[in-house]
């Protein structure tokens, strides 16, 4: 039974992250038909063992709670923003439709609407007196954030509605996203600039509504379209949904041209089918289709489990797929020291998004899948997002041998294979500048120590003009060395001694993320800091001491003994915490 519980535990904590990552950094680790598998895992086993389902269990909540920044407010949503549960196939969805009508005994009332599922951000905005007063993002589901002067840049949406029975207070829900035009032309121009370029067009609407600046908002050209009703208040609204985003249209704000009121499942697979053909002649991402009971009286009779509701659901569409060559393998090192192997790839289009590489994860893939230069093979964005080799299609005569290197593609080290693991690793640490770069760019990274204005182009000249040689040495730096950077002026240079100053002052749960122990994610940190209080707890903590924490077993017990044992992590934690002054307030409860 232990065995079990351990089980839900890891997969409850495993599934936080990956809910952090996507709802509230903007970046998934991994695809959503992963995500799927992995929740309905844990929702058989909460089931299977009822005692060990929690109140905060991933199957039970939303999303992820907003992050705490000066600048974005917390907004409370008096009716959640729910999530949709997923179905995958016909079957899943022939049982949601089954289920319905079981329930409310009278399938000739049942009529259902379908509509596209947008790719974006969840939005919601409250009209008062017509007036647009605020809008926000859905966070956790009860509490988003403030981001009104950034969607009032959306040039769709309006101040003010306009016409008949208006509801003093009206709350419209929607998706906000970037068109596929407007996400090359704007990928393009930074590409011209030298500038990084976003991932894919939902990162690019993230990142555009949490701007400090609402002309940078301006800029980016976003579209919303309503989807939802949320709080209404001194009036009322139809009992249909269709009708009440006829209204929505009617007042001013932009609805799909694609929603389709259906009578029969057969109706409802149909247009699935329909728009998964037609989904590449789209100027937006979409990812499925959403079918929900069109009666409102409907819906309520049915209600809502915690994080979703029972009346609706989201049919996914399966990952696109396209041909492509394999150019060339690449080797990489991260900051783990892991040897990455990274395939070229001739650029192909999918989803709006030039996909030029794929990883491979590690070396064994590479035998595993017996891949060679010059292959054909087919890709595949994972959850449309992260590109995939699937297979291998096609080998001609000219195809090349990959030579894997027992050598280090950065620091020329001898590269090992640790006892139980696939791939090749560095063994050289922080004096390996892949491993040192990569330490760096975690350890500012919005989800550690949040230093703003350090970014893979500053952290490559730092390490490479020496400046930098540990963590440590970033909080030496001068505005006359930072001013030597590549268009890095006097006041940028300011700027960037400013946010390491503030950076003084962390949590210790994100300054334990922060040093990059191997497997050690932001909810462990946050386990971690909880469980120990100091750091120099934990630093004396051996294996049998770290295992009692949640979450931990014995080879990350390992992995967190080894990163104290090194004397030269010792040193840098030492100038750290007693010269450069970091400091974190005394742990009360969870961050």
């Amino acid at each position: 039974m232990d065995s079990i519980k351990d089980k839900i535990t890891n997969l409850q904590m495993l599934l936080r992250h990956y809910q952090y990552q996507y709802h509230m950094m903007d970046q998934p680790e991994i695809s959503d038909a992963e995500y799927d598998l992995l929740i309905n895992e844990l929702r058989v086993l909460e089931k299977q063992h009822p005692k060990f389902l929690m109140a905060d269990s991933p199957t039970q909540c939303i999303g992820a709670s907003p992050i705490s920044r000066n600048t974005l407010k917390k907004v409370y949503h008096e009716v959640p923003m729910l999530s949709l549960d997923n179905v995958i196939d016909k079957n899943s969805y022939l049982a949601f439709h089954k289920r319905i009508k079981d329930e409310l005994h009278d399938s000739d009332r049942i009529r259902l609407c379908c509509e596209l599922k947008f790719d974006g951000l969840a939005v919601s905005l409250l009209y008062k007196d017509r007036k647009l007063v605020r809008a926000s993002t859905r966070g956790d589901g009860r509490n988003g954030e403030n981001i009104t002067n950034n969607i009032r840049m959306i040039k769709t949406i309006p101040y003010y509605l306009n016409g008949h029975n208006i509801p003093e207070s009206l709350e419209v829900r929607g998706e906000a996203f970037m068109l596929l035009s407007h996400f090359k032309k704007i990928n393009y121009e930074a590409l011209s600039r030298g500038h990084k370029v976003f991932s894919n067009p939902r990162n690019a609407a993230a990142g555009s509504l949490r701007q400090m600046d609402p002309r940078i908002t301006r800029k980016r050209q976003l579209s919303f379209i309503c989807y939802g009703l949320g709080l209404v208040e001194g009036g009322t609204m139809p009992t249909s949904h269709i009708k009440c985003l006829k209204k929505f249209q009617d007042w001013g704000l932009p609805v799909s041209e694609h929603t389709r009121l259906l009578d029969t499942q057969d109706e409802v697979l149909e247009f699935y089918d329909h728009m998964q053909i037609n989904r590449p002649f789209l100027d937006y991402d979409i990812d499925g289709v959403v079918i929900k009971i069109d009666n409102l009286l409907l819906q309520k009779k049915l209600g809502c489990i915690t994080h979703a509701p029972r009346w609706a659901v989201a049919f996914k569409f399966p990952a696109q797929e396209k041909i492509t060559t394999v150019r060339d393998i690449d080797f990489q090192v991260g900051r783990t020291g892991v040897l990455t192997p990274v395939a070229q790839l001739e650029p192909v289009s999918i989803s709006g998004v030039i996909v030029s590489s794929a990883t491979l994860y590690n070396t064994s893939s590479i035998s595993r899948l017996g891949i060679r230069i010059g292959d054909r093979v087919t890709i595949r964005r994972a959850g449309d997002v992260i590109p995939q080799i699937v297979s291998i299609i096609g080998r001609n005569s000219q195809r090349h041998e990959v030579v894997i290197p027992i050598m280090c593609p950065a620091c020329g080290s001898v590269l090992k294979r640790a006892k139980g693991e696939m791939g090749m690793y560095c063994t050289n640490g922080l004096t390996c500048s892949a491993q040192l770069k990569g330490a760096l760019k975690h350890f500012v990274s919005r989800r550690a120590l949040n230093i703003h204005g350090i970014g893979e182009r500053i952290i490559t000249q730092l390490v490479e003009k020496k400046y930098v040689t540990n963590l440590a040495d970033l909080f030496y730096l001068t505005v006359s060395q930072l001013s030597e950077m590549e268009r890095m002026g006097p006041k940028a240079a300011q700027y960037l001694v400013d946010e390491l100053e503030k950076a003084k002052k962390t949590t210790f749960s994100r300054f334990l993320y922060a040093l990059g122990i191997s497997n050690i994610g932001q909810t462990t940190a946050v386990n971690l800091a909880v469980h120990f209080q100091t750091l120099d707890a934990l630093m004396n903590a051996n294996i049998d001491d770290l295992i009692l924490v949640n979450g931990i077993g014995k080879v990350v017990a390992r992995q967190i003994r080894h990163f104290f044992n090194e004397e030269n992590n010792r040193q840098v934690l030492h100038i750290l915490i007693k010269d450069i002054g970091i400091t974190w307030m005394p742990i009360v409860g969870l961050h």
